[in-house]
């Protein structure tokens, strides 16, 4: 897996797609009684490699080490799995996954109470990442 350092979180946003995609997956897995990470597998689009080219569908296995904080729940009325948007955000010295994310108003910086006030969030030291791939051959976003 490739660790995403705050220098590089821009480039990583700007390289993959979230809006619209889906989460395949969430593992909470605790390494000691006091150390939980946070592995989730969500659909994603990469950009076009070439002009006219679409977007191409990729999976993305995203993890979050040393969480310190997460919420996963489930409401009636959202559709289960489905991300209007994601947002990745670095704030002190944690990274805020928030994959339900809402519209901010234009010009508005999302905070961490923003990233709390999801219902699917994860808050940790370590972000890592790869793209799997998908065992009928190609993804779908």
């Amino acid at each position: 897996m490739k660790r995403v350092y705050p220098a590089d979180l821009p480039a990583f946003l700007r390289a993959y797609k979230f809006a619209g995609g889906r989460v395949k997956r969430v593992k909470l897995k605790y390494d000691t009684p006091d150390e939980l990470t946070v592995e989730f597998v969500v659909s994603a689009r990469a950009p076009a490699r070439g002009l006219g080219e679409e977007p191409r569908a990729v999976r993305l296995r995203v993890r979050v080490a040393g969480v310190q904080e997460f919420r996963f729940q489930k409401r009636l009325s959202v559709p289960a799995g489905k991300m209007p948007d994601a947002r990745i955000g670095y704030f002190g010295d944690a990274y805020f996954v928030n994959l339900d994310a809402f519209a901010l108003e234009p010009g508005e910086q999302p905070k961490p109470f923003d990233y709390r006030a999801s219902d699917a969030y994860v808050a940790g030291r370590e972000l890592w990442w790869e793209e799997v791939a998908e065992k009928g051959g190609g993804a779908k976003a």
